[in-house]
């Protein structure tokens, strides 16, 4: 048996605004925005650049209930984790464009990690795995 993890949902204030942060200052490519007009809402998908593997299902929050998680839908844990092979590079772009880091760069036994938050508040490590020596 084969299975692969591939979309993870969460949820947001208002879509464009979502594509703004994502696609427009993490640098995602948006992967689909279609209206779904029997439920009132949008299906979109965003995906880290060259990422092959889970994506991004933005949610526009459409209860109370799903408004009061917006930005802490882990109860304040790191909840994503986004790999990249040059972590000084992505780390001095997100900056540049005003990405809040909540913890500096460390390095760590795994890689080279700093934490930052999205445009809601929700948790990120930016993450260079260590490369295994062969």
């Amino acid at each position: 048996m084969k299975q692969g993890l591939a979309l993870v949902s969460l949820l947001v204030r208002d879509y464009d605004e979502a594509l703004a942060f994502y696609v427009g200052v993490l640098g995602f490519r948006l992967v689909q925005d279609r209206p779904v007009p029997e439920q009132g809402k949008r299906w979109v998908v965003v995906s880290p650049p060259g990422d092959s593997g889970a994506q991004l299902l933005l949610a526009q929050a459409s209860t109370s209930a799903q408004h009061d998680r917006i930005g802490d839908q882990t109860g304040g844990r790191v909840g994503f984790f986004l790999y990249t092979d040059d972590f000084q590079r992505d780390y001095a772009a997100y900056r540049a464009k005003g990405v809040v880091f909540v913890r500096e760069p460390v390095e760590q036994p795994y890689g080279t990690v700093a934490v930052f938050q999205d445009l809601y508040g929700n948790l990120w490590d930016l993450l260079e795995p260590r490369r295994q020596a062969p």
